[in-house]
């Protein structure tokens, strides 16, 4: 597996899909709720549009300024939905977010065994493979066969701890940052941060060129 093509889940052309089990239900509970006035396809449309703002470049900001302030990480560490509103980063949903701290030690990679949950508001729409059966159900039982079909080989001395999101509860990892990035200013670290890293999936690199210097 690797970030670009993961040959596990063989997903289908977006295309030729038809509506799934939960896309259905989705649909048929959403018509609903607004046949019974609940709330209304302007207020539906509204949270589609603050969705589309959401991107993986947020939780990169996030990343890039736990590595370059130390008093930031510890309090993203802490309480990791208070750190992230001090950057003007709302949060839509009544989760808590939790971070989890890549070190020489531990690696931590990012599951939902039961659907999707997953912090959109700092990475925006999980990919289609966190979704699938494939990832959520071999992660847990087979994380470093998975995390090496990404090409993240992680040695046995290291130990790899699986969180599984809830509803209520949301992960962030906060990768380790790259060898030789001493220089980088937040902004060039800010994009060296991957939605997969912030998974688990990958590790945070620096571009080749960049690590000769």
């Amino acid at each position: 597996m690797s970030s670009q093509a993961h040959d596990h889940v063989h997903l289908p052309d977006a295309s030729d899909a038809l509506p799934g089990y939960y896309e259905i239900m989705e649909t048929a509970i959403r018509e609903l709720l607004v046949d019974k006035k609940v709330f209304d396809a302007g207020e539906i449309r509204q949270m589609l549009e603050v969705m589309d703002t959401r991107t993986p470049a947020l939780g990169s900001r996030i990343v890039a300024r736990a590595w370059v302030d130390p008093a930031f990480r510890a309090r993203l560490l802490a309480n990791g939905r208070a750190a992230v509103e001090e950057l003007g980063i709302d949060f839509f949903e009544n989760t808590q977010l939790i971070v989890l701290e890549n070190t020489d030690k531990v690696h931590n990679v990012v599951v939902c065994t039961l659907c999707s949950c997953y912090p959109r508001e700092i990475l925006g729409l999980p990919p289609d493979w966190y979704k699938l059966k494939p990832y959520r159900a071999r992660t847990v039982k087979e994380p470093r066969a998975v995390l090496a079909e990404f090409g993240t080989v992680i040695p046995d001395d290291v130990e790899i701890r699986v969180s599984d999101s809830t509803s209520m509860i949301r992960y962030l990892v906060l990768p380790q940052r790259p060898e030789g990035t001493q220089n980088f200013t937040e902004e060039q670290l800010a994009a060296l941060v991957t939605r997969d890293a912030m998974i688990g999936v990958v590790r945070a690199s620096a571009p080749a060129k960049e690590k000769s210097r």
